[in-house]
């Protein structure tokens, strides 16, 4: 029985220590590529309004640059206090989450091959969804503080003074459930970007070591982000393009909604703006995928090793 405990103690205090690296990296990798995805929001929200000046066509450079010219160097982190709320949940559960469903189903720790690759992208998207679900709220505050920085260089000013502002205004006017607002597509998004990134990170760092690319270290460890990055932003790009337009429109007693629904916002999205919008800020998500994962996976994958863990 003590045995039994001792072991039990063993897997929580494990588990506490992965949550706690997970937060760790997560907002290290946040805090360094949130301009690009501050950029990104701003590109996939452009001319969804169809204004003739919004349907121009526009670059990722020119929208940072234009967030510099308006708010200064400071208006590239508009929103980074909700973001790094949001990983605090997000991230850990989302991880230590797909590596305890991993070992459910038979995975064992330097087996890599012991489960097929969709199969780790099924357990990844489904880690993707609980956590998403839980960060929810959080997301659409960043979302909608992020947008706020779009309002005010119009000379307008904005709806939120801060995150805990914008989630007693958002309550009040919305209600409770308004904080889950866009959740459907951001568990659709959850679920594909965690399927790509996840089960193609753990897939690819596997291969480049059985294969002897690599041995388990830093390039492997880069190799890996960067394909679960080019992964995860081609198949999650339409949905967090509907993600972002759904959770961006706030609705009040008496206004009226631009998008009644997710499938709403995808149709009337292709009609007035084409199916390539739906790529809207593909190449900014990958520029900050591809440097999130490497920072993320690279200070994870040490941090691990430094706690006396096995490699991810």
């Amino acid at each position: 029985m003590n045995l039994k405990m001792k072991i039990q103690q063993n897997g929580v205090e494990r588990a506490s220590t992965k949550i706690a690296l997970t937060s760790i990296s997560a907002m290290a990798a946040e805090t360094t590529t949130f301009p690009l995805d501050l950029t990104k929001t701003r590109l996939q929200l452009h001319g969804q309004h169809s204004l003739p000046c919004a349907t121009r066509p526009t670059t990722a450079v020119g929208v940072a640059g234009e967030i510099v010219r308006r708010q200064g160097f400071l208006g590239l982190y508009k929103g980074l206090s909700p973001a790094i709320l949001r990983h605090l949940f997000y991230t850990p559960l989302r991880i230590v989450g797909y590596e305890h469903l991993r070992a459910l189903f038979g995975y064992s720790d330097g087996g890599g091959a012991s489960l097929s690759l969709s199969s780790k992208a099924l357990l990844g998207g489904l880690s993707g969804v609980f956590a998403q679900v839980v960060a929810s709220p959080a997301d659409l505050v960043k979302v909608r503080m992020q947008a706020d920085g779009r309002i005010a260089s119009q000379g307008l000013p904005p709806r939120y003074s801060g995150p805990f502002d914008a989630f007693s205004k958002i309550v009040r006017s919305e209600g409770f459930a308004g904080l889950w607002r866009g959740v459907f597509p951001n568990v659709q998004r959850a679920f594909l970007v965690n399927m790509g990134e996840l089960a193609c990170y753990d897939h690819a760092k596997h291969f480049v070591i059985r294969n002897q690319i690599a041995e388990d270290n830093v390039y492997a460890h880069t190799l890996a982000s960067v394909m679960s990055g080019l992964a995860a932003t081609t198949l999650s790009c339409p949905a967090d393009v509907v993600k972002t337009r759904m959770m961006n429109q706030a609705v009040g007693k008496d206004e009226k909604v631009v998008y009644k629904g997710s499938y709403d916002c995808l149709v009337k999205t292709i009609k007035v703006e084409g199916i390539r919008a739906l790529w809207k800020g593909f190449f900014p998500t990958w520029a900050r995928l591809g440097p999130w994962q490497f920072v993320f996976w690279v200070s994870y994958e040490k941090l691990r090793q430094i706690a006396g863990l096995s490699s991810f």
